[in-house]
């Protein structure tokens, strides 16, 4: 009889910690959303790798593990175009158009990031080594306006030698990239992407917290 409910007890405690453990599994998975089909249509082979993420072009930053809280302070992402030219020269623009909102874009385009010189046997390999004229920001949407769109465009650049106007470089908001693109003579991307994330305290896995991160106060610094 002691062994049996030895046994009894054991396979109990058993049950419970599958349970449990199911229970962490299913909280702690994360859902990888790919983007609808009106704002697939710029995704056309570039990839854009974040630390814990992997790829994330063409889809929403998922809601879980502080995602989109962690996207807002790690450093650039690798881009990666896997069909570049190796011996030619790229540009790289990462752009906000919905800012300061997607309903209200007064400040459209936000430069988050431009990089002339690309070596093309570099961008195959992910690596953005070149000139910037405008360093990497981080993708950080204002609470309460809803998801942003954070795209990225890769323009073949040749001979020309690029720079920024003096008004251009006072402001990253309200950037003309028509016009930029046009005084270079830049037409269709040879590559694009995007990705869409929304303020992470608007999330609904952050209110579900009660408005708390499980992320550590101190985060790394900005550079």
């Amino acid at each position: 009889m002691g062994w049996t409910m030895r046994l009894a007890t054991a396979a109990l405690i058993l049950s419970l910690t599958m349970m449990v453990t199911t229970d962490e599994e299913e909280n702690d998975r994360c859902v990888y959303e790919a983007l609808p089909d009106t704002d697939a249509v710029i995704c056309k082979g570039l990839e854009v790798f974040y630390p814990e993420l992997g790829n994330i072009g063409c889809m929403f930053v998922p809601d879980c593990r502080n995602y989109r809280l962690k996207i807002t302070y790690w450093p650039a992402p690798a881009v990666k175009f896997p069909r570049a030219l190796e011996d030619a020269t790229y540009i790289l623009v990462m752009v906000d158009p919905d800012a300061p909102s997607r309903s209200n874009p007064q400040a459209q385009f936000w430069r988050h990031w431009l990089v002339t010189d690309i070596k093309g046997i570099d961008l195959k390999k992910g690596k953005i080594l070149g000139r910037e004229l405008s360093a990497y920001q981080p993708p950080k949407p204002p609470s309460q306006t809803g998801f942003h769109r954070y795209q990225f465009f890769v323009y073949l650049q040749g001979e020309k030698s690029i720079s920024l106007l003096p008004e251009e470089n006072r402001t990253r908001a309200s950037w003309k990239m028509d016009r930029f693109l046009n005084r270079y003579d830049l037409n269709e991307p040879e590559a694009s992407t995007q990705f869409i994330t929304e303020n992470y305290q608007d999330s609904p896995n952050f209110q579900a917290l009660g408005g708390r991160s499980s992320e550590p106060k101190e985060r790394p610094k900005q550079k």
